[in-house]
């Protein structure tokens, strides 16, 4: 009887080892998604500075070729 007490014990035992000891998967992703905004700030003083420059010589061109005028 003793045997069969201490049998079961021992089985209980490991078992208990061995179920406690699994380890449980958890899988987790993270996901970054990175947006850069262009607004006036985030452009620097002379690419304004360019931006400016151009719209002026675009007009003055523009005049220029209306000044010509039509060729057809």
């Amino acid at each position: 009887m003793k045997k069969l007490i201490l049998m079961i014990a021992v089985i209980f035992s490991a078992s208990i080892v061995f179920v406690s000891c699994r380890e449980t998967k958890t899988e987790t992703k993270e996901v970054t998604k990175e947006v850069r905004v262009e607004t006036e700030e985030s452009k620097g003083a002379i690419e304004r500075a360019g931006e400016k420059v151009d719209s002026e010589v675009n007009e003055e061109i523009d005049k220029a070729i209306d000044k010509i005028g039509d060729d057809n």
